[in-house]
């Protein structure tokens, strides 16, 4: 009863955010207006409005509100997911060295002068290398084993951090360079409706697989051996958790850039909320996640000054927070 009514709540906020998310921004759009060319684009309805409102809500507000709900709700979902997987809470979606690979990747692009097209699809097939070779890695020394795994990540994270190092030095210091330092810091404002496109039937596909698994990634959670001697195929679903949450990832990054701290951060606060049970951590990671993301936006955005990467503001936000619940365990372990 408690779980139904948390999720309850959170839709409703999320309701709000939304809404209001429509009229945050640098040119001002009072709330009828908003609400009118919303209602146009279902409805007949004669404009009053100056052709500039539309091209901003249907252009640039709704693409980036999407962008933050599938963008933060699937950054959340594969923290918890990686997190319940590797029985370890300080475990982040870049863990397999997916957003350094991403991040090299869309450097290269960019020291090549290549399109935003090719810079998404230079940070995709990057990022997907550097989860694959992690991977080949832990096949090859460890049997895939979550230690060995985690471990392969951290090597292949430093790997493409010091490739990126290389092509920031070569990088023109005029226009390359501080293309390639911003796009690390992450933001939802370059999108449009075609990366909403990309994005929605990927983190559907994803979510859909986690949510239909999500008893047997419970069960996982308390063991590979107590898994495997509950019925529960350990490498199929390991490699499933591994495989979704890393194209979630992978695929956000490639759009939005490195956004951090939301697939660390989110799932703890979940877990004040909902314990440790996937089956229900998944879904409120999902709301919370994006609740977090669209709010962040839109502090950015409602900024009169010089809009601050939304990477940076999240990080300013998240790094606190997660020391602040850090200090909360550290005194709840302690008085039991």
């Amino acid at each position: 009863m408690k779980f139904r009514i948390l999720v309850l709540v959170l839709i409703m906020l999320l309701t709000g955010l939304f809404f209001a998310s429509f009229l945050v921004g640098t040119y001002p759009i009072p709330v009828g207006t908003v609400w009118d060319v919303l209602w146009s684009g279902i409805t007949e309805f004669t404009p009053y409005w100056d052709p500039a409102v539309e091209k901003v809500i249907f252009q640039v507000r709704i693409p980036r509100i999407l962008l933050g709900i599938l963008v933060g709700g699937g950054l959340a979902v594969s923290g918890a997911s990686y997190q319940t997987l590797f029985k370890n809470p300080m475990v982040s979606p870049d863990i397999l060295g997916v957003s350094a690979g991403a991040g090299f990747g869309a450097a290269l692009a960019m020291l090549g002068s290549g399109s935003w097209a090719q810079i998404q699809l230079s940070a995709l097939v990057f990022g997907l290398a550097a989860v694959a070779a992690a991977y080949l890695i832990g096949s090859v020394y460890g049997k895939a084993e979550v230690t060995t795994l985690v471990l392969a990540g951290v090597i292949v994270s430093s790997l493409f951090q010091a490739l990126l190092s290389v092509v920031k030095t070569y990088a023109d210091t005029d226009s390359q360079l501080p293309s390639i330092t911003f796009w690390l810091m992450g933001s939802l404002g370059k999108g449009d409706m075609e990366d909403v496109g990309i994005l929605l039937p990927v983190t559907g596909v994803c979510l859909l697989i986690l949510f239909l698994y999500r008893n047997q990634i419970d069960v996982l959670a308390t063991g590979e051996e107590e898994g495997a001697a509950l019925g529960v195929n350990v490498k199929l679903v390991s490699f499933l958790v591994i495989v979704t949450s890393t194209m979630m990832t992978v695929v956000s990054v490639s759009i939005c850039g490195m956004i951090g701290w939301v697939g660390l951060v989110v799932p703890h606060i979940t877990r004040l909320f909902t314990g440790a049970r996937y089956s229900r951590l998944i879904a409120v990671s999902f709301l919370i996640g994006v609740f977090f993301l669209l709010l962040m936006d839109d502090i950015i955005r409602g900024a009169n000054s010089v809009e601050l990467p939304l990477g940076v503001l999240t990080a300013l936000v998240g790094t606190p927070v997660f020391a602040f619940l850090l200090v909360r365990s550290r005194k709840g372990a302690s008085q039991c």
